[in-house]
């Protein structure tokens, strides 16, 4: 951990600017928590109203202080608190909290003012938390830098769980879960407006503490994925997992996240190959950031994603062999050993099947659940258990239950989810350390994420560190220029990759001359910078098959050019390939995750049906082909009713040589349009391509050349 944020998170000594006597205000919040919850640095109030603070001395200002504080809380408004940025800057405070709000959520001016703090604190070697911050806890080393009332509400523990977010309500909300659950929290930070400390930076800070074990995280942008990559390697080498929610995946919501936080908006989907490539889990809420703590923190090893459900309710086993489907789980099939054991301890109209409904006969015999269970934990097929408790109370023994839960969570090394909506049957299983949940579909989510997420990592560590972004991504220029098809073909015959046979062809003999080479049927196709979607404006034509088509074909697009006041780089001549499905490879270079490659099912209603998979972009084919795995076409790239499978491997190797380009570029090229891509049993084609790239001086008489040589 560097320095100046261990002074953020264990400093030896802290000012409150702007502190107050009132602990119900936000200037009095902190030092109330910090002398109620073992903080055992030194507080200097800073207030030159008062001369004692709650029991403590108070100081006019920071100059007036004994000593420099290693950490100050700056709680004033406004001018105020940027002067504040620049005394505790020219004093050699190593960090700052700005609690103050209306900067660069806020409009113009505030934006002003921030950057002015974050010059000043630059210019001084400061690391500044904020502003529009909620603060810090850290209640392993009682440095509650915060004013969070939760803390009121429900009092401190510390605890496994680190909670890293840019907004103070999210934070929280995630610790009050957790503590409902009876889970300790040892972090619980907020960065608000993340003018310099982010997110990621404090991820890797906690991801170090050897007593955190679960990181979870809210982030409304993301601008150093090269550090919470870092995060994430660590996490995995402590086999901490990391959980996270990335808000703003719609236009409202990076509308919503740029007022709120003054966030800049991340590309969605590269946000989701981001995330997945190093392990970060993804999941959409606040509760869903809590709900599967529970399971991550009995340390359990899913195997797999075979289910047994256990109830004292039919229905209730009728329900989640539904919903586990739903969440890509499967009942386990029971073996004949393990249902003859069943047989002898259950009453003779129970089922012996998956699920396993144990009937009323619980209120009559509280050792069903007991013995039950070690029975089908010894099932080789079993992975999963689900106890669904519709039902209990008076005359249920559920201290007996939980008990048993608990012995058998213990024993087997299994993991094992209650569903139990009554409080004080569900605060049973809890207080004896039973994942419990108020629903079967609460408990299989959790499940399912469990098992997807180690899956997830186990695949990372036998493939080795998945590449790290690079840091700073080369800007992007706002204007490119888009290359006629002629030239977007040479590029990619340039480097390599299976490009349609063609011909660039700037008379109509040379056109004939390129049938003749080719053999029938050609397409014509029009080839102009300034007209990337031809085939609207008549500038293709299918099926050429003999002399006089091409020349006509030819002298229609040539005429149209013309017309439309278009460059005309010649008409390309093409072979009509055909081939068993039409894919789609794209990539762009994005100014914070560098090259974002997509592939999937191509065509001209590419943008309606929209199967396609995003990756981070250098890729692995294996990488890809997982990815493909997961769309809606895969069945039929595989072959369905005796069709043969396509070439997947050579499909992969082509969008990893796309990515590549596209890295490598570092910027220069802005993105590649690659459809359709035939691919056939025979190997994969490219039929049409688009790119865009950097305008540089003399780019038009390069790429002409370039296609000329096609």
């Amino acid at each position: 951990m560097t320095a100046p944020l261990q002074s953020l998170l264990s400093p030896r000594s802290i000012a409150v600017i702007g502190a107050s006597d009132n602990i119900h205000k936000i200037g009095g919040r902190p030092i109330h928590y910090m002398k109620t919850h073992g903080y055992a640095g030194t507080l200097y109030p800073v207030n030159p109203q008062r001369d004692t603070i709650q029991g403590l001395r108070a100081y006019p200002t920071l100059d007036a202080l004994p000593q420099v504080p290693e950490l100050a809380i700056i709680i004033v408004a406004g001018e105020a608190a940027v002067q504040a940025v620049r005394d505790c800057a020219r004093l050699g405070v190593a960090a700052a909290i700005v609690i103050a709000s209306g900067f660069g959520e806020a409009g113009a001016e505030g934006r002003r003012q921030q950057d002015e703090m974050v010059r000043a604190a630059r210019a001084g070697g400061l690391r500044l938390v904020g502003p529009n911050s909620q603060g810090l806890a850290n209640f392993g080393s009682g440095a509650i830098a915060s004013f969070s009332t939760m803390f009121i509400e429900v009092p401190p523990h510390d605890g496994p769980v680190a909670v890293v977010s840019q907004s103070g309500g999210v934070a929280a909300m995630v610790y009050g879960l957790l503590r409902g659950q009876g889970i300790g929290v040892r972090h619980m930070h907020a960065t608000g407006n993340q003018a310099d400390v982010t997110v990621s930076e404090l991820a890797l800070a906690v991801a170090h503490d050897p007593g955190v074990r679960l990181v979870l995280l809210y982030l409304e942008s993301l601008t150093d994925p090269e550090v919470l990559a870092e995060a994430a390697r660590v996490a995995r080498a402590r086999n901490v997992p990391v959980v996270a929610v990335k808000a703003g995946r719609s236009q409202d919501g990076q509308r919503a996240a740029a007022s709120h936080t003054g966030a800049i908006a991340n590309e969605d989907r590269a946000v989701d190959a981001f995330l997945a490539r190093h392990g970060i889990w993804r999941v959409d809420d606040a509760h869903a950031l809590a709900r599967c703590a529970p399971m991550y923190l009995r340390g359990w090893d899913a195997a797999g994603r075979r289910l047994v459900v256990v109830s004292n309710s039919g229905a209730s086993c009728v329900m989640a062999a539904d919903a586990a489907q739903t969440f890509g789980l499967t009942l386990a099939p029971l073996s004949e050993t393990t249902r003859a054991a069943l047989a002898e301890r259950l009453p003779g109209f129970a089922t012996t099947t998956n699920p396993v409904d144990v009937t009323a006969a619980l209120l009559s015999n509280s050792a069903l659940f007991g013995e039950v269970l070690p029975v089908v934990a010894r099932d080789p097929a079993a992975d999963l258990f689900l106890l669904d408790i519709p039902v209990s109370g008076m005359g249920y023994d559920v201290p007996r239950f939980a008990r048993d839960a608990a012995a058998f969570a213990d024993t087997s090394g299994k993991p094992i989810a209650v569903a139990a909506w009554q409080q004080p049957v569900a605060e049973a299983f809890r207080e004896a350390g039973v994942p419990t949940y108020a629903n079967g579909t609460e408990a299989l989510s959790a499940f399912s994420q469990l098992v997807s997420h180690q899956q997830r990592l186990r695949q990372i560590a036998a493939e080795g560190e998945p590449p790290v972004p690079a840091r700073p991504a080369p800007p992007v220029a706002a204007a490119g220029v888009t290359l006629s098809e002629a030239a977007s073909l040479a590029r990619l015959v340039a480097a390599g990759m299976p490009v349609v046979e063609h011909y660039v062809c700037h008379d109509v003999d040379a056109a004939v001359a390129a049938w003749q080479r080719i053999g029938a049927p050609v397409a014509v196709k029009a080839s102009s910078p300034q007209v990337p979607h031809k085939s609207e404006h008549g500038l293709v034509a299918l099926h050429c098959n003999d002399p006089e088509a091409v020349a006509s074909a030819f002298a229609a697009q040539t005429r149209t050019l013309r017309a439309m006041g278009a460059t005309c780089e010649g008409v390309v001549v093409a072979r009509m390939s055909r081939g068993q499905r039409e894919c789609m490879i794209g990539a762009h270079w994005d100014p914070v995750f560098g090259a974002v490659l997509v592939i999937g099912d191509g065509g001209k209603y590419v943008e309606v049906l929209r199967d396609t998979a995003v990756l981070l972009a250098p890729c692995g084919e294996a990488e890809v082909e997982r990815a493909l795995a997961g769309l809606r076409i895969a069945p039929l790239l595989r072959g369905v009713r005796n069709e043969p499978a396509v070439d997947i491997a050579a499909l992969c190797r082509l969008a990893v040589q796309v990515g590549e380009l596209v890295h490598e570029a570092s910027g220069s090229i802005h993105s590649i349009d690659l459809n359709p891509v035939m691919a056939s049993p025979d190997g994969v084609v490219v039929v049409d391509a688009l790119l865009e790239v950097a305008a540089t001086p003399h780019q038009g008489t390069a790429d002409r050349i370039a296609a000329d040589s096609a």
